[in-house]
């Protein structure tokens, strides 16, 4: 490590430590949303003179409220071009996400940010490219999508509006031991996770794990920076992680391929490894940032236009730069959105008076039916015995002892409590905005299922913000996954695409159809396209809503008159691209008997044309 590695560590681990005491109090709140989530039974202090309980019982209603808002469909990509000459372009890209979205694991990490984002407020996506994973159908090279817990990030302090507006902020990520050795190339056997809570709940430090600290930060040129440490090893230090970078000789220019890292292009003064050499002149190896790549052979792009090589005259090869997204990595989704802070509005902070509440009137509850019970009067004589057996027998000495014998049942009155247990959790209800339609309860006041419908619709129209913030985190990741596979997707790949019939077709992505020559000559990427969410998606989602939409049409005559073939061969046709059971057989023999009364001789008593004789 150089003198300037280590003045580096020392800034960054001196920032750590400020943007953690800032954030303090924000992860103390995590803690106790956690424990609520979970169904803590803690009954927290509320009047004077009240001691701290916990109650055996917990009605989690806290859990019970984030669980009906969980929305398990992924979010499709709808991509708008600038210009109408791209609008074919914006249909290739879509097809290229939604092929990211089958490859990726989206619908788990879904499920996890449906779950934390509500409870905390807000949840964080992180995209990476890995240049070691081989690419489905061919290259090397893809994208990494993982979410993270707010609890594993720290933000730059007084930044509320959103992360890319900070100047930089730090990841805090556990990672095992052997991991690091294969992506950075440090031993850290001997080194112990600092900070294992940020794996979740009250767990100890494992002796498998390190915790690594990723920062990220704008530089002087607009780019983006990076630098990661674990304990005192520096793992990463870019000034420009998202440009291209190539390992090159200093002599001749030749580039190799070296496990050098990117930020040590010197000699190193504590290993004495000293500076890697070319093996075609000796000349240092030094592993830099790159803006132009050197183009010596023509390029032809799906259209069949040619991007022209090396200069017949002159012999330089054509430069053409480098594409970079220049973007954080890092995407923030809020649940709604509050002014002044990073994070959004919890769902557990709205309604924790209500779990309290519910779980101080369960405790009393219990309480009272346990005290309740049956009790017998007996004369005082202590010699009097009372036997256990099934019939009891209790012996007395006389006639008036009988007169001590008693039997009083103590029964408790829990409709008062019971009632009001109700009536703060519809007070919960109404906070967050769930109605017994929304949930799928039988719900009294909805007469008919039109009814039933529009009171479910009323209560996701309150909840529309989260959608809309959902969908707005949802679109900045499909504009990063489009910018890294501009950037860094070197090879043509296979994608599956729809065409305009919506039959399946095979397509290819090819970033050389996004490089436009300016008037200037000078080479530019397109990126000149608007990304966002279909809205479309959810209906699209419900193949049996949309089985019966679309059987409602064939009947009332949208497709043609029902009685015609042609009519029906197109809605089997339909159906099939809806993944109907059966369509596609349908449909192949609609299609024989259309072609076999196409290719029948004509009736006697016809002419070829078909007119009678």
């Amino acid at each position: 490590m150089t003198n300037d590695q280590r003045k580096k560590l020392e800034y960054w681990q001196e920032k750590l430590d400020r943007y953690d005491s800032a954030f303090a109090p924000e992860v103390e709140k995590m803690d106790r949303r956690d424990e609520i989530y979970r169904g803590r039974s803690r009954i927290d202090q509320l009047v004077d003179g009240d001691v701290v309980r916990s109650t055996p019982h917990v009605r989690n209603i806290a859990a019970e409220l984030i669980e009906a808002q969980v929305d398990p469909n992924i979010p499709q990509p709808k991509v708008t071009a600038l210009r109408r000459k791209d609008e074919h372009l914006a249909a290739l890209i879509e097809d290229m996400l939604r092929n990211k979205l089958d490859q990726l694991p989206m619908e788990i990490l879904n499920d996890q940010m449906e779950r934390t984002v509500p409870i905390q407020g807000g949840g964080l996506f992180v995209l990476e490219w890995d240049s070691t994973r081989p690419a489905p159908g061919g290259g090397m090279g893809q994208s990494v999508v993982s979410v993270l817990h707010p609890r594993q990030l720290a933000p730059q302090p007084g930044v509320t509006g959103d992360l890319w507006e900070m100047d930089d902020f730090i990841l805090k990520l556990p990672q095992t031991k052997s991991f690091i050795r294969r992506r950075h190339g440090v031993d850290m056997t001997d080194a112990g996770e600092e900070e294992p809570a940020v794996r979740g709940g009250d767990v100890s430090p494992s002796d498998e794990l390190v915790t690594q600290y990723v920062a990220y930060y704008r530089n002087d040129q607009g780019g983006i920076g990076l630098f990661s440490w674990a304990e005192d090893t520096v793992l990463e230090d870019m000034e420009d992680c998202q440009s291209r970078m190539l390992c090159r000789c200093e002599s001749c220019g030749a580039v190799q391929q070296s496990d050098l890292p990117p930020w040590d292009e010197d000699e190193d003064e504590e290993d004495g490894d000293g500076p890697r050499t070319c093996p075609l002149c000796g000349g240092r190896l030094v592993t830099a940032p790159e803006e132009y790549q050197e183009l010596w052979l023509p390029v032809q792009r799906s259209d069949g236009s040619v991007i022209p090589g090396a200069d017949p005259v002159t012999g330089q090869p054509n430069r053409i730069p480098y594409y970079k997204p220049d973007i954080f990595p890092v995407f923030l989704q809020k649940s709604v959105s509050v002014y002044g802070r990073l994070l959004g509005e919890s769902d557990v902070d709205k309604v924790a008076d209500q779990q309290n509440t519910i779980n101080r009137l369960e405790k009393s509850i219990i309480d009272q039916l346990l005290a309740a019970g049956s009790y017998i009067t007996l004369p005082p004589d202590p010699s009097i015995r009372v036997d256990t057996g099934v019939a009891k027998a209790i012996r007395l000495k006389n006639a008036a002892d009988r007169s001590y014998l008693g039997v009083y049942d103590l029964k408790c009155d829990v409709e008062q409590p019971l009632a009001y247990m109700d009536y703060v959790y519809q007070e919960a209800r109404d906070l967050v905005g769930i109605t017994d339609s929304y949930q799928g309860r039988r719900d009294a006041t909805a007469t008919s299922g039109v009814a039933k419908e529009f009171a479910a619709n009323q209560t996701a129209g309150r909840l529309q913000s989260k959608r809309v913030m959902k969908n707005a985190c949802w679109a900045r990741l499909f504009e990063a996954l489009f910018k890294y596979e501009l950037a860094y997707a070197d090879e043509r790949r296979p994608i599956r695409g729809l065409d305009e019939n919506g039959e399946p077709v095979d397509e290819e992505w090819d970033r050389w159809d996004f490089l436009e020559q300016e008037e200037d000559g000078q080479y530019r990427w397109n990126d000149r396209f608007l990304f966002s969410c279909d809205s479309a998606q959810a209906l699209a989602a419900d193949r049996t809503a949309m089985w019966q939409e679309t059987q409602a049409y064939f009947t009332a005559g949208a497709f043609g008159d029902p009685a015609l073939p042609e009519t029906r061969l197109l809605f089997w046709q339909k159906m099939e691209q809806l993944h109907y059971p059966g369509a596609a057989h349908t449909r192949q023999a609609l299609l024989r008997q259309q072609q076999a009364g196409q290719t029948a001789p004509p009736p006697a008593g016809t002419v070829e044309g078909g007119s009678p004789i």
